[in-house]
């Protein structure tokens, strides 16, 4: 069985994947991104190319080489970069496995496949069964994110026997509101070494993302907001997401200012600029 170098816990950064106002990855302040997360903010911990990092909207070859910097640039300074390797793809999802453990990743996780679906648990899991298989050195997370991926399967029912198939299998990420499908994964799997990773940030710091909520809130946002406090340019999404709109960033600014929330003062206009 795979063994982490311990157990994948506390904050897990899911990073955003920087780019140009040309829609193309901004390869070069990802250094400065792992700075900013472990000394700032304290998280050694990161998820990468998931659904704040635009991972789906990434080519395969986008994937790799977003993965390969993480994990050179973390490298004595991260303590696990879990890469997101989910596909529609079978064959790619494996690619991207493989490759993960090649550059010297700390674990994979994938989301189902969500336009020809599973239909039942077991589909699901033989499905996840074979990419685990690809980078059989590696813990294995299973990213559970129904309104996304359409596949409703519970988490508990998939996490029920788990580990007899995969057994690479060391825990899940949890994206969905339904917190009493949560808290059954929990308690039924109280005996095993599981990381549960609750994963929808409305849920956290309420004060802010309640106010940023009714202004419309998601990806795009997160990138605006993420420039604001971290004074890193994160520039727009990649279509088909918009970039946030001046007025969003301009209100944000001010209610992180009257929350204490946000110390860097010397934006620059193009670093805002980017995100607007």
């Amino acid at each position: 069985m795979a063994s982490p170098k311990k157990k994948l816990q506390g904050l897990v950064a899911a990073t955003i994947t920087p780019m140009t106002e040309h829609g193309e990855i901004n390869f070069s302040v990802i250094g400065q991104y792992v700075d900013y997360l472990v000394k700032e903010q304290g998280v050694k911990n990161i998820f990468v190319n998931g659904t704040t990092g635009e991972g789906l909207s990434l080519s395969i070859s986008e994937r790799r080489r977003v993965a390969e910097e993480w994990v050179t640039k973390g490298r004595n300074k991260l303590d696990q970069v879990v890469i997101h390797v989910g596909a529609l793809s079978l064959k790619e999802s494996q690619e991207l496995a493989q490759h993960a453990a090649e550059i010297g990743a700390d674990g994979i996780a994938v989301i189902a496949p969500f336009f020809l679906k599973p239909w039942n648990k077991d589909v699901l899991i033989n499905f996840l069964k074979e990419v685990a298989a690809a980078a059989p050195a590696l813990p294995f997370y299973y990213y559970h994110i129904p309104a996304l991926t359409g596949v409703k399967i519970r988490a508990e029912e998939v996490l029920d026997g788990i580990q007899e198939k995969i057994p690479t299998f060391q825990g899940l990420k949890f994206s969905d509101t339904d917190l009493l499908d949560f808290a059954q994964c929990v308690d039924q799997n109280r005996q095993r070494q599981f990381a549960f990773l609750f994963g929808v940030d409305e849920f956290c710091i309420q004060r802010f993302i309640n106010f940023v909520v009714k202004l419309g809130f998601g990806v795009s946002q997160t990138k605006a907001i993420m420039t604001l406090v971290s004074g890193i340019p994160m520039g727009p999404p990649r279509l088909p997401l918009q970039k946030a709109s001046r007025e969003f960033t301009d209100n944000a600014e001010a209610k992180l200012r009257s929350l204490d929330f946000l110390s860097f003062n010397d934006l620059k206009d193009g670093n805002l600029e980017a995100c607007s």
